[in-house]
């Protein structure tokens, strides 16, 4: 006969042992839910030169009064070298009837957000990450100068175990 104690332990290891190292997570609160174009989030950690590969994740919370169906980000991530990564990334934050992504309950919503997947940080010293929002209306080519809705914006950064 087993020991459930032992099956138990077995399975709370195994578990544990595949799940990815959190290195870092940093939120920052917007005030009133609002967004300015031109206040960037700024995230700053520092590591040591590795090899080792980590997992880069953004994480939106926005409430009922967010707009849109999707969100645009303008990210950019700057090595300690000041060599600079830019992307423009684009994320549904709804489904198609309507219905809130993410994890959550009441009116506030969590999407944790792929940003960059198995990256090394070779560099030595302080990595700074920008986000922007690059929200604007269907034919305007003014980006939206405050966005609604969007209550905190974080940054985590898992170490992947081998």
């Amino acid at each position: 006969m087993r020991n459930p104690i032992l099956c138990g332990l077995c399975l709370f290891l195994s578990f544990f042992s595949c799940t990815p190292d959190l290195e870092f997570s940093e939120y920052q609160t917007l005030k009133k839910g609002e967004w300015a174009i031109d206040q960037p989030i700024n995230f700053q950690f520092s590591k040591e030169n590795s090899l080792q590969p980590r997992n880069l994740y953004l994480h939106i919370r926005n409430d009922n009064s967010y707009p849109f169906s999707n969100l645009f980000l303008i990210t950019e991530l700057e090595f300690p070298s000041g060599n600079t990564q830019k992307d423009t990334l684009e994320y549904l934050m709804a489904e198609p009837n309507g219905n809130w992504l993410g994890k959550g309950l009441g009116s506030v919503k969590e999407n944790k957000l792929w940003y960059k997947e198995s990256i090394v940080l070779p560099d030595s010293g302080v990595y700074t990450i920008r986000i922007n929002h690059a929200m604007r209306k269907n034919g305007d080519v003014q980006g939206i100068t405050v966005l609604n809705g969007i209550t905190d914006v974080g940054l985590e950064i898992e170490k992947i175990s081998r």
